[in-house]
C-alpha cells in the first residue's frame, strides 16, 4: 500500500506543479500589419452642420464635399482564422472642389473579421467640434492590395455627417 501511495503522490505531485506552470505560459506575440494608404470619398452634411459652419466661421458650403486625406491604419492579429484588432487615425480635407478645406481628424478602433468585415469607434475633431464616429465596413483584398469601403457617421450637437469613403493599401 505504502508503495502504491508513494507512486501516486509522484505522479501527482508534478502534474499539479505543472499545470499552473503551464497556464502561465506567455502566447505567441501578435502580429501587426501596417494597411496605411490613401482615402477619398464624399461627406454629406446636415443642415445644422452648414449653418454652424457659416455662423461661426464664415464658411458657406454645399450639403456634400469631397473629402481626400490619409488613413494611418495598424491591424494586429494572432490567428489567421480569427478577428483581429484595428486602430487607425484618418486625416481628412474636405471641400475641396468649393474651394475649402475643412480638416478632419479620427481616431478610430475596432475589429474586423477574417472576410474583411469592419466596426470601429472614436473620437472626430473638425471646424464644427469634437463627436464620436462611428464606422462599418468591408476590406477587399486581392492579393497584397487592399480596398476599404466604408460609411462612418459622426453625430454632434450641430447635426449628423455621414461619409462614403473608400482607398487602397498594400500590405506591408
Amino acid at each position: 500500500m505504502k508503495a502504491v501511495t508513494r507512486f501516486v503522490i509522484s505522479m501527482c505531485v508534478p502534474l499539479m506543479v505543472a499545470a499552473p506552470a503551464a497556464a502561465q505560459m506567455i502566447p505567441p506575440p501578435a502580429r501587426e500589419a501596417n494597411l496605411s494608404g490613401p482615402r477619398f470619398g464624399l461627406t454629406a452634411l446636415d443642415s445644422g452642420v452648414v449653418e454652424k459652419l457659416q455662423s461661426d466661421d464664415g464658411i458657406t458650403v454645399s450639403r456634400v464635399v469631397s473629402q481626400f486625406g490619409w488613413q494611418f491604419e495598424k491591424q494586429f492579429y494572432g490567428k489567421h482564422d480569427g478577428p483581429s484588432m484595428i486602430t487607425e487615425a484618418v486625416v481628412l480635407v474636405g471641400g475641396l472642389e468649393q474651394g475649402l478645406a475643412l480638416p478632419s481628424l479620427s481616431w478610430l478602433v475596432g475589429l474586423r473579421s477574417q472576410d474583411g468585415a469592419e466596426a470601429g469607434i472614436g473620437p472626430n475633431i473638425t471646424p464644427v467640434g469634437v463627436a464620436l464616429a462611428l464606422a462599418v465596413g468591408k476590406t477587399f483584398r486581392a492579393g497584397v492590395l487592399n480596398v476599404p469601403v466604408n460609411i462612418a457617421v459622426v453625430p454632434s450637437k450641430a447635426g449628423m455627417r455621414v461619409s462614403f469613403l473608400t482607398g487602397f493599401a498594400l500590405r506591408r
